[in-house]
């Protein structure tokens, strides 16, 4: 069914506005905000809303709940994140968003400025899709049976099947305690949390699970934030002396972890063996990524006002820190800036992993290029991403494809964490800002796309954590985001399905179960390869669809599928046909030998 039918605004022009660029303080060189050349064919199809916000009729009605008191503690200000997962393998996609709670347990729930609605049961929640069966995109909250309820300050969600047995697992982390729910594949989870080892001190956001050893077993890399507590909070206060939330240089940053599989469902902390415990940050994003080319996995780390990090797999041995000599950890005009929310991907179609992160009110967002050796270039203001985001607070990020033309998109999440005191109407709670969706022009620059009709762009709310996938299984990718203080939604793709796309879905024997970090190869005559990594991890404390949602523009053929696995084996797979999902398992392609 094509959901065109479901848009009861059709043809509603999308106004696009090419923005200039000025990341690191420079000039786009030359280039002025105006319209897209419709004409030439250069802009994008402007004619429908890409989004509709399809989350009251599908029943995943939920309202984050941070705590707000009016007494400015910091953590009440970031928010917590949502995983997209196929918890019951029955092939849809599932939900898992975070719920916050009180940061000072003593205080009254009835002195929140934002109370939990009525109704609403309290703690993180899971919500069951009901489209395979049913055929119709509905959720329902299957939290208690699950077994999966959380009622601690939540941050963050991860998924993987760490135990190797077939099903996804769910690791949450929190302000004070994580939690590792073990899927028993029967539709509930068992809290494994203290013999596994998987719990980590001091107050963690973003994590991944990533096989750094390529040993088969995930692996998993936890980000600490910086060290709180009640007793270290403080008065802190805007250019007026009004009273504001604090910035993390007003605390000590924590160091991160890295926890070993040993295959047998436990953990071992392995992060001073392998060389990563001795460089603090205050974390707030991670992603992992062969960023050298050469078969081994790195991790990159988004730390909040400080050098980011990017920690370069040596064989799986010990991690070596290239931040500044890579390029990665400051923007280009040497600053280190507030970085929350990042993503990689290979926006410019050259078959290596580039980096985009997102940043704090005045700062811009930064798009880092990648000469396939591990080497970065801030491409910011060349990309035309760093005007249109000096205004804006991101957190969670992606590049996908929203239109299928075989161009990586951008999508970010916007929410302000200190007062806009330049605001003119009045507020309550005045950190609202509305969201960014990039589109990928092919010439590596992008334009933003802006319409007062598209949920996904015009409403002005706190949003923090976005996950992206094929929620109702029709071939293009939808976002589910949460907001601070506010309803998650969920974004239904409306125009991704009128190009055509090849969704798979990896299964790992040697290497992981479900091919993380995997490099996947679309070949098609005369046409570049479109190059894709299997991940979830990235944006903002959030997890996604592992499974490849691939366009394919106007050019339905495909030759064949190569994908490179964990494991260092090359395959290829041909005779696929587009507009299809289809499961790729470790094995049994057809071998391609080493060139």
């Amino acid at each position: 069914m094509r959901r065109n039918d479901h848009v009861t605004m059709a043809a509603v022009t999308l106004f696009v506005v090419a923005l200039s660029g000025c990341g690191g303080g420079d000039s786009d060189s030359g280039q002025t905000p105006g319209t897209s050349d419709l004409t030439t064919g250069a802009g994008p199809d402007v004619r429908t809303v890409v989004f509709e916000d399809a989350t009251a009729a599908t029943g995943l009605v939920f309202q984050h709940f941070s705590g707000t008191t009016g007494d400015f503690l910091f953590p009440e200000i970031l928010g917590s994140g949502v995983a997209l997962f196929d918890y019951d393998a029955d092939g849809d996609l599932d939900v898992y968003l975070v719920q916050a709670n009180m940061v000072d347990p003593d205080a009254s729930v009835g002195e929140t400025l934002f109370p939990m609605p009525e109704g609403q049961p309290a703690g993180s929640r899971l919500f069951r899709n009901e489209l395979v069966g049913s055929g119709v995109l509905r959720f329902t909250d299957v939290t208690d049976e699950a077994g999966v309820l959380v009622e601690s300050h939540g941050m963050g969600a991860v998924t993987g099947d760490y135990d190797r047995d077939g099903d996804v697992d769910l690791y949450i982390t929190t302000l004070t305690d994580n939690v590792l729910f073990r899927n028993d594949g029967d539709g509930t989870f068992t809290d494994v949390t203290e013999e596994s080892g998987a719990n980590v001190p001091n107050w963690n956001t973003s994590a991944c699970f990533l096989d750094y050893d390529r040993d088969g077993d995930l692996d998993l890399f936890v980000t600490a934030y910086v060290a709180y507590g009640l007793d270290l909070d403080q008065v802190c206060t805007s250019s007026s002396g009004n009273r504001d939330y604090c910035g993390p240089q007003n605390f000590q940053s924590e160091r991160d972890y890295l926890l070993q599989n040993q295959g047998d469902g436990t953990f071992v902390d392995v992060s001073r063996l392998v060389g990563i415990a001795d460089s603090p940050g205050a974390a707030l994003g991670v992603i992992a990524a062969d960023f050298n080319g050469d078969g081994w996995t790195d991790v990159y780390v988004a730390n909040d006002g400080e050098a980011n990090h990017l920690w370069m797999n040596q064989g799986g041995e010990r991690f070596r820190e290239t931040g500044m000599m890579s390029g990665t950890a400051l923007n280009r005009s040497g600053a280190a800036e507030a970085s929350m929310g990042v993503t990689s991907g290979d926006f410019d179609g050259d078959g290596d992993e580039d980096l985009f992160m997102t940043h704090l009110v005045n700062e811009t967002n930064t798009l880092y290029a990648n000469d396939g050796t591990g080497t970065f270039t801030d491409v910011t203001a060349s990309a035309r991403l760093g005007f249109g985001s000096l205004r804006m607070t991101g957190f969670g990020s992606a590049w996908f494809d929203y239109d299928n033309d075989g161009w990586l998109d951008l999508y970010i999440a916007n929410g302000n964490v200190k007062v806009d005191e330049f605001r003119e109407e009045a507020s309550d709670y005045p950190f609202d800002s509305r969201n960014q969706l990039f589109h990928n022009l092919g010439d590596g620059t992008f334009v933003e796309m802006v319409s007062e009709h598209d949920p996904a762009t015009s409403l002005s709310e706190i949003s923090r954590g976005a996950a992206f996938g094929d929620i109702d299984n029709d071939g293009d990718v939808d976002i589910v985001l949460t907001n601070n203080s506010g309803p998650a939604r969920l974004l239904r793709n409306t125009v991704g399905q009128d190009k055509h796309w090849v969704r798979l879905r990896l299964v790992g024997t040697t290497s992981n179960t479900d091919g993380y970090g995997a490099k996947v190869a679309v070949l098609r005559d005369g046409l570049a390869p479109l190059w894709r990594r299997v991940h979830t991890d990235g944006s903002y404390v959030s997890a996604s669809d592992p499974r490849l949602v691939i366009g394919l523009g106007d050019h339905p053929e495909i030759d064949a599928i190569e994908v490179l696995w964990p494991s260092g084996l090359r395959e290829r797979w041909s005779g696929l046909e587009s507009r299809s999902e289809h499961v790729l398992i470790e094995g049994r392609g057809v071998a391609v030998p080493e060139s």
